[in-house]
């Protein structure tokens, strides 16, 4: 009965531990945009420097202010929060508009 016990909890334990590596392997950043171009997002950090490039696959979520949206929709000066995965290509961005 312990042994059983035991062997499910380090089960559990493990499963914890994988759930935990996996959702850590997601790298997302906070910024604006600076351009978009067919397949492409270049932004910059929060503090306007920084700029880099994402290639945006056709998979890639896109919202904007909460509903769906395409990488077309976004402007320069949209607020983004990118998500890549751990193999780097971006799977979901997220933009605001400033309302002015």
């Amino acid at each position: 009965m312990l042994k059983s016990l035991l062997l499910g909890l380090c089960a559990a334990v493990a499963v914890a531990v994988l759930a935990q590596t996996s959702v850590a392997e997601d790298k997302t950043h906070d910024g604006f945009v600076v351009s978009v171009a067919e397949g492409k997002l270049t932004m910059a950090d929060k503090d306007g420097k920084n700029e880099h490039t994402h290639a945006i696959a056709a998979t890639t979520t896109i919202t904007l202010d909460g509903k769906a949206a395409k990488l077309a929709d976004l402007k320069k000066g949209d607020a983004v929060k990118v998500t890549a995965g751990a193999d780097g290509k971006v799977t979901s961005i997220a933009a605001t508009r400033a309302k002015l």
